[in-house]
């Protein structure tokens, strides 16, 4: 059974929340959401928002909270094996209403289809707010270029 490591990132002024399934191995490892180098989430967000990709843990927090995004995932914990959405098991979700309710949350985004499953299966009902989709970032999406995930993210832009 893993543990979610990482602390969500949001502020008071956060209006979007966008949320993962649950963090890869190199996430976890470097302690941050989206860690793995193969992963098109900052690169996409950066394209957006015509940005530069930001770097750090430090550049990324600062990113998403300028534009008001919070960013969680909707796992707390699971049995997987290495980084596969697919061979989740036993999942029990964060307590996604501590950000819904400190801050004026608009819009949730889920990154991918397994994000959306257990949204739906644990969360939705508990904060009452529909998330939308977006194809996910993960390099096990490789059929989705970056120009074509960031066309499809754009739509963050419009509910800041």
């Amino acid at each position: 059974m893993y543990e979610h490591n990482i602390p969500p990132v949001y502020d008071n002024d956060s209006r979007i929340l966008i949320l993962g399934s649950f963090p890869s191995v190199k996430s976890r490892q470097s302690g941050f959401f989206y860690g793995h180098p193969q992963n098109r989430f900052w690169k996409v967000l950066a394209k957006v928002f015509d940005s530069p990709v930001p770097e750090t843990i430090a550049e990324k927090k600062a990113f998403l909270l300028s534009y008001h995004i919070a960013v969680w995932d909707v796992l707390g914990s699971c049995e997987i094996s290495g980084s596969a959405d697919s061979s989740i098991k036993n999942a029990k979700p964060n307590p996604i209403e501590i950000i819904i309710n400190e801050c004026d949350i608009q819009h949730i985004y889920v990154n991918g289809k397994t994000a959306e499953k257990y949204y739906n299966r644990y969360i939705s009902k508990k904060v009452g707010i529909k998330a939308v989709c977006l194809p996910s970032t993960s390099p096990a999406n490789a059929a989705w270029s970056l120009t074509r995930l960031s066309d499809s993210w754009r739509i963050i832009r419009n509910d800041i």
